[in-house]
């Protein structure tokens, strides 16, 4: 049977496996829509597509879903020795990028589809499709509280591929929700980001604010970044679901990925970094970014007024605007910034330096998350 031998070739290379109908139901893409409106995606515009809830429109033949997990609750693999390793990374970036490494996989499954006489293109979360609506529409488990994708086969960490198929299926029993009263995660997040109800205010997200989020942080929001140099897994940490968690063999953390030098933030090129972070989550964040997020930590740790300094002479704008914000809250001078050559970047210093009236209270945005970005040069 056509079906079982799918499920034979995702089994041999270790993968979880479920299937979904495409029939999503309208009330999902209703409460997306509403998510939206909301403006609760931030700057992810790509959320924003028509086609999410339709898959046919792009895909005609397309009538199911094979709904891959790769577990990934993974071991700290230590801390490297040398250079500035502080802050926390969540683990989903501790190894090499998922898109590519079930990417292969998802390749390799649509080969066999194809050999079958079956249609199949394969997604990892860089499509227009709902991953865990179908998920849940597979049976397989249920969004939680968190938003996380839960399942008692795999706990909570498990990055989803889906393989659309020309192949027929029956609709599965849905899994009911297993949440309960339980809001560990709730209370866990540090920015009060969870709505209760699976979804999140993507522009409190530490996740969000340190990965996809492309321009400055407010500073009134770095106190509940804490540590948390990329990405964030208090949430997933606080489930009790978490005690189910699997590794998917395919999977291997690096110590250099959980434990990072800062300073390669601030001091390799960008050849160098490049080379060093090629296939990592890092490398799509990109070294701007990142930078930005190593001077938050160290704000937040009482730690690295010298690199903020050095920072202050960095190429990217958004690095030597963070490092503005940064040395004035620790009590260092920031005449120097007068001298910028970004333009918003002096007009904060003056602003800082009280020679612009009530444009401070402006800067702190006040306290609101930022919305939609901004793409700022150089950023």
């Amino acid at each position: 049977m056509v079906k079982d031998l799918l499920e034979e070739r995702a089994r041999a290379l270790g993968l979880l496996f479920a299937w979904a109908p495409l029939d999503l139901p309208p009330k999902a893409e209703a409460r997306h829509r509403a998510w939206l409106e909301a403006g609760r995606h931030g700057g992810m515009a790509y959320l924003e597509s028509p086609e999410r809830f339709h898959p046919r429109r792009r895909f005609p033949w397309a009538k199911s879903a094979l709904l891959l997990f790769a577990p990934y609750a993974y071991p700290d693999p230590g801390t490297p020795p040398g250079g500035l390793r502080v802050g926390r990374v969540a683990r989903y970036a501790w190894t090499r990028d998922y898109h590519l490494v079930l990417g292969e996989a998802l390749k390799a499954l649509e080969e066999v589809a194809r050999g079958l006489g079956l249609e199949a293109k394969g997604y990892v979360d860089h499509g227009p499709l709902p991953e865990r609506t179908l998920a849940a529409l597979s049976g397989a488990g249920w969004i939680g509280k968190s938003g996380y994708f839960l399942s008692q086969a795999f706990g909570v960490h498990a990055f989803i591929g889906v393989l659309l198929t020309s192949l027929e299926v029956e609709p599965a029993p849905l899994y009911p929700s297993r949440c309960g009263r339980c809001a560990r995660c709730l209370m866990a997040c540090p920015t009060e980001a969870l709505l209760g109800d699976g979804t999140l205010d993507a522009r409190r997200c530490v996740s969000y604010l340190t990965i996809e989020h492309k321009g400055f942080i407010p500073p009134s929001l770095w106190p509940g970044i804490g540590e948390w140099l990329f990405g964030c897994d208090l949430c997933g940490e606080a489930c009790p679901w978490e005690r189910f968690g699997k590794v998917w063999k395919a999977l291997r953390p690096e110590p250099e990925l959980a434990h990072p030098d800062l300073l390669d933030f601030f001091r390799l090129s960008g050849r160098a970094f490049g080379r060093k972070y090629a296939g990592t989550a890092f490398l799509r964040a990109g070294k701007p970014r990142l930078a930005r997020n190593a001077l938050i930590v160290l704000f937040n740790l009482g730690l690295g007024e010298a690199l903020s300094l050095e920072a202050a002479k960095d190429p990217s704008p958004l690095v030597r605007r963070t490092a503005l914000h940064a040395l004035f809250r620790a009590g260092r001078g920031v005449e120097g910034f007068l001298q910028d050559p970004e333009p918003r970047v002096r007009a904060e210093a003056l602003a800082l330096l009280g020679e612009a009236p009530g444009a401070v209270d402006l800067l702190q945005d006040g306290g609101k998350p930022p919305g939609p970005e901004v793409k700022e040069e150089g950023a």
